[in-house]
């Protein structure tokens, strides 16, 4: 039909795609009424001889089908018979297909030589679409303010709305404008709230307070309010400009329970238009350079640039090289769009190509990954292995040489537990192996209480690491809302039961099919069935005691004969340290270790788990070494998470008041003395010299002060001190209040006037401290004196 009719009703109309100039309004009418239209054609001809425009704008039957986000590319495809599949083919092709949005680029940044971002707490904004392209961007790549072309209107997004208020900003506002209302000189609707800005009352278009309304050539608004999603996208898609603006992070912060990349206003918007608001913060104290050249990071440009590197032998750039490692953080973020993207489809079909053709590189203690290019396949294989549709198609390109382990079939595990001390992990005694696959049966009194499963135990990333001697994450959660739950994790792991604070709960699961591993629990295993369960063919090994637990390698447990002996030597160093502490000596939730190949920051670090690296290890399981080596850092990082932030005064006792916890146990417990170390009276003397300064008072200078004390006054003090704190409230929040009560606290704890002995050390000792000790003892030969 080569004339249009309106009267078709819902019918469908036949055309080609180059009789439709003229008629786009009436088509596009005609389909959101409900008509059907059949297009055909092809535009590399047609933009073969029109060098200048851009098919994807001006070829006419893109005027009709680009408001369905249906395009026709300048890409020539081969002639030849194609298949009929069972759902819509992908091809990392498909990647690169957009437009060159250089023209845009030269009209928006006209005499734009920096964009201002000082003071302003912006939004990453996640470009992803084929139609998007970057604007403004940090020199790592990260984009505040982005463009995108959407049916057949365009969108500017600010990553946050005091930009649009800032008369900084006013000329690049002027240029957004422009470049939106494409030449209509039409009226620009500014929501209210953003209409008081003075930048709106210096363009030279007609800028008007008002909501959305049809009859705008330009909407400016935030990105807070979802009550007219659709209306929005569909004036885009007709036609409309769109100035966006507003940040996800603070949002984000403040729904916890909330999936802020689907269920936050501004994506509802923005998802199918190419670009995502993100929880990441981009600061810039100093004007921003314009980054918007042709060596600036662009999702799709650059994972298509990879994919050609792997698939066809490629070489990468030097910044291509450079952007791998935040491509690979950009993927695993797109990954969970998928089902508000239109191009996800795509996106997964060029991992998938990616992976089966390079596979993942070997990663391990003796095989150390460095490269940016191993370290981007280990990121994308981890997350395309959980959204896959079909991944036992991919485990063999993902995890070879996996051992075969045997099994338990229908292995009860019993969970009965009181979490009077925050969240806590119950281990099960049972591993799976990488890719491997189990179901869990759990009673339904229990589904939907907040209970997970969580399979592997190395909770730290490491993913930012130069270096990966694994995985960049290897853990998994599985919310427990179901009687059955199927639970996997790419790389394998110990399973545990997560319960949540302040939940009671006491069942039995069973697990399908599972590997046994090395697991001895005070109190209830045997030597004999320990001489059993050490040889268990886990690669990880859990030793549950009184108040501790400790997650290392198989390896280096194989040879320990009497757990016992080991869990009477714990026993007595938790009871030790809850003694100092002034707390029970059963734990409300018990301490646990996690020993491995590499962690995310320093030797050991406190939290729950505490993490360790595998070396330390063998040193926990050896009574042997505990007795005569003692065990510093360990004791260290049980004494982190004894600190309280009432009596602590950070940055300076961070790494000091913690390491009155080891002292103690080694000197209690341990038998182990002279831990004080020798170069002690040389810290004091450095810091008297530089004249007291609070800002060197910390680690070795800080603990002597409290070592002082305990010479002087004996552990018991710090116990009775510890004691006190635990019945008080209204803690002041500022330091020099915090030091003032721990200087009355500690002097009426030991009934004397410690207040010169502080202002010695150069704690800001008050008036009112002074004079509400003034009826105490004054302790007058302290240590310091000498140095008054």
């Amino acid at each position: 039909m080569n004339e249009f009719n309106s009267s078709l009703g819902d019918g469908v109309y036949v055309t080609d795609a180059y009789c439709v100039e003229g008629k786009e309004k009436e088509l596009i009418a005609f389909m959101k009424s409900g008509g059907g239209v059949l297009i055909a054609g092809q535009a590399w001809s047609w933009a073969e001889g029109r060098p200048k425009d851009n098919p994807l704008l001006h070829f006419p039957g893109n005027k009709v089908a680009g408001v369905a986000g249906v395009y026709f590319s300048k890409h020539r495809g081969d002639a030849e018979c194609i298949p009929v599949f069972p759902t819509i083919p992908a091809s990392w092709m498909s990647v690169v297909t957009g437009m060159d949005y250089e023209d845009d680029l030269e009209f928006l940044l006209q005499g734009i030589s920096e964009f201002d971002i000082k003071g302003v707490v912006a939004s990453e904004i996640l470009i992803h679409g084929p139609l998007a392209f970057p604007i403004g961007t940090m020199p790592d790549g990260s984009a505040f303010l982005a463009g995108a072309y959407y049916g057949k209107g365009r969108v500017m997004v600010m990553s946050h709305e005091n930009l649009l208020k800032r008369e900084t900003f006013a000329p690049f506002i002027n240029n957004a404008l422009h470049w939106l209302d494409e030449g209509r000189q039409g009226v620009v609707g500014v929501f209210p709230n953003l209409y008081q800005a003075k930048v709106f009352k210096e363009f030279d278009l007609k800028c008007e307070k008002t909501e959305l309304r049809k009859d705008l050539s330009v909407y400016v608004c935030m990105v807070y309010k979802d009550e007219k999603v659709e209306e929005i996208q569909e004036f885009v898609a007709e036609g409309g400009g769109l100035l966006i603006a507003g940040q996800a992070w603070h949002w984000a912060q403040n729904h916890k329970g909330a999936h802020f990349m689907t269920d936050f206003a501004g994506n509802k918007i923005l998802n199918k238009m190419g670009m995502t608001l993100w929880n990441t913060k981009i600061t810039g104290t100093d004007p921003v350079p314009n980054q918007a050249k042709n060596d600036t990071y662009y999702f799709r440009h650059v994972l298509h640039k990879f994919t050609r590197h792997v698939t066809q032998g490629e070489e990468l750039t030097a910044h291509e090289e450079e952007w791998l490692n935040k491509l690979g953080g950009d993927c695993t973020k797109y990954l969970n769009l998928d089902a508000c993207n239109n191009n996800f489809n795509q996106i997964m079909s060029t991992f998938t190509e990616i992976i089966k053709k390079a596979g993942l590189p070997k990663v391990c203690e003796k095989c150390p990954v460095k490269s940016e290019r191993d370290k981007f396949l280990l990121k994308i294989g981890e997350v395309l292995y959980k959204k896959h549709h079909n991944p036992e198609e991919l485990l063999p390109f993902l995890i070879k040489d996996n051992p075969l382990l045997p099994v338990l079939y229908n292995q009860n595990i019993s969970i009965d537990t009181d979490t009077g001390g925050g969240e806590e992990w119950v281990s099960t005694g049972l591993y799976l192996a990488p890719g491997m696959k189990t179901y869990l049966t759990v009673p339904a009194n229990v589904i939907d209480k907040g209970l997970k499963v969580q399979i592997g135990c190395q909770m730290d990333s490491i993913s930012e690491a130069k270096v990966l001697k694994r995985a960049p994450c290897v853990c998994e959660r599985f919310p427990v809302t179901s009687e059955m739950l199927l639970v996997h994790n790419l790389w394998g792991g110990l399973i545990y039961f997560i319960v949540p604070p302040k939940t009671k709960v006491a069942f039995t699961a069973v697990a399908q099919m599972a590997v046994p591993a090395p697991y001895y629990k005070s109190g209830e295993t045997s030597l004999s069935d320990w001489s059993l369960l050490s040889k268990a063919p886990s690669p990880w090994a859990e030793l549950e005691f009184e108040n501790v637990i400790l997650t290392v390698p198989s390896e280096v447990i194989r040879n320990l004969e009497r757990p016992d002996e080991l869990a009477e030597l714990w026993d007595k160093m938790l009871r030790a340290v809850a003694d100092l502490a002034a707390i029970p000596p059963k734990f409300k939730r018990k301490e646990r270790f996690v020993c491995e190949v590499q962690i995310s920051h320093g030797w050991m670090h406190a939290g729950y788990p505490i993490m360790a690296h595998k070396a330390s290890a063998q040193q926990m399981v050896s009574v042997k070494h505990a007795t005569t080596k003692g065990l510093w850092g360990p004791l260290h990082e049980l004494g982190h998470n004894r600190q309280r932030g009432c009596w602590e005064f950070p940055p300076h006792t961070t790494e000091a008041t913690c390491n009155l916890w080891p002292l103690y146990v080694h000197e209690t417990v341990l038998n182990l003395k002279g831990s004080r170390g020798k170069e002690q009276p040389k810290y004091v003397e450095k810091y008297i010299t530089n004249g007291r300064n609070l800002s060197q008072w910390h680690v070795w200078t800080a603990l002597e002060t409290y070592l002082q004390l305990k010479d002087k006054f004996g552990w018991d003090a710090h116990k009775k001190v510890f004691a006190a704190y635990h019945n008080m409230s209204g803690f002041p929040k500022n330091r020099d209040g915090k030091m003032n009560l721990y200087a009355v606290t500690f002097s009426e704890i030991v009934g004397m006037d410690l207040s010169g002995f502080f202002k010695a050390w150069g704690w800001p000792i008050e008036g009112d401290t002074e004079k509400k000790l003034s009826n105490l003892p004054a302790w007058i030969d302290h240590p310091m004196a000498q140095y008054n």
